[in-house]
């Protein structure tokens, strides 16, 4: 027996007609009996007494109705009080994101989801991307927003846009142009973050791809905010997404070029873990945020940023 088939029951007695519980279900006549067939089946015993005039419960057909009603109410019951839940929202939701991500869709979401779910507690967190996928699977945090790593095993991704990675270097660097090859990257002195950063792992991928040794003059493992400080300096290049920048370069502070041969670009993704129990309403939350960052990018606001379906 299954909870459709004892619901169907239910209505069928109700109705005191296969035909008629089939249009009130939605279904059709020869569905509704079958399912009636199958529970005879399973119950081992005649439930319905039919006739040219409709049905009738048997006596065990009578005791089954007070089952079958139980299993409705109570399924009617959960339905409506996990709808509640849903318009609630959850208790707390803490969502994650790498530093220039956060700068560009913590604002949008946080009031996104604040008017979606006034009761949510919610916690925003800045961190690298190694970080994030270690408090994932600690759950410390519900949701990442994050460039997707190499290595996503474990995790529930949509991957929501792509944008291209550029040479970032001061205003007086004329000659870098609007392109910039990776074979070249040897020649300019940047500024990169230590390893594990996903910048650094990116930048030396691209070196022994190309045959190349980088010329990293600095390590900054501090924010972007430094790290674009020590380029207006004049300590080095840096590489960056251009969305880290737009500022800086629409105010003739810095200079960017967009690194081909090939072009080099980075996916952001919405993560959560797939190794614990989600949180209520997840799927909600990361719908709201999917939306948030496509108006964003939309609008314009995530320089250098493409849309994926």
């Amino acid at each position: 027996m299954n909870s459709d088939d004892l619901k169907c029951f239910a209505r069928v007695v109700h109705c005191g007609s296969i035909s008629r519980a089939a249009l009130e279900l939605g279904s059709d006549q020869s569905t509704v009996s079958r399912q009636m067939a199958r529970l005879e089946a399973a119950a081992q015993t005649r439930l319905l007494h039919r006739s040219g005039r409709g049905v009738l419960p048997t006596d065990a057909g009578l005791t089954l109705l007070d089952y079958a009603s139980q299993v409705a109410n109570t399924l009617d019951e959960a339905r409506r009080v996990i709808h509640s839940f849903s318009e609630q929202g959850p208790t707390q939701v803490v969502i994650a994101a790498q530093p220039t991500i956060a700068r560009t869709v913590f604002g949008p979401i946080s009031k996104a989801l604040k008017a979606q779910f006034p009761k949510t507690k919610l916690r925003f967190v800045e961190g690298l991307g190694t970080h994030m996928l270690s408090w994932l699977a600690a759950g410390d945090i519900d949701i990442a927003v994050f460039y997707l790593p190499t290595h996503a095993h474990g995790l529930k991704v949509d991957v929501v846009l792509r944008e291209d990675v550029r040479l970032v270097a001061p205003p007086d660097h004329t000659h870098i142009g609007s392109e910039f090859s990776v074979r070249h990257l040897g020649e300019v002195p940047l500024i990169l973050p230590s390893t594990p950063h996903g910048l650094r792992l990116l930048a030396e991928s691209l070196a022994e791809k190309a045959g190349i040794t980088l010329n990293v003059a600095l390590e900054c493992d501090a924010s972007t905010s430094v790290t674009k400080r020590m380029v207006l300096a004049g300590s080095g290049c840096t590489i960056l997404p251009l969305a880290a920048v737009a500022e800086e370069v629409a105010q003739g502070r810095l200079r960017t070029a967009r690194l081909v041969g090939p072009e080099v670009t980075r996916e952001v993704a919405i993560a959560s873990s797939s190794n614990r129990p989600a949180v209520l309403e997840l799927w909600g939350i990361t719908r709201i945020i999917r939306q948030e960052i496509t108006a964003i990018v939309n609008s314009g606001g995530w320089p250098g940023a493409q849309l994926l379906d």
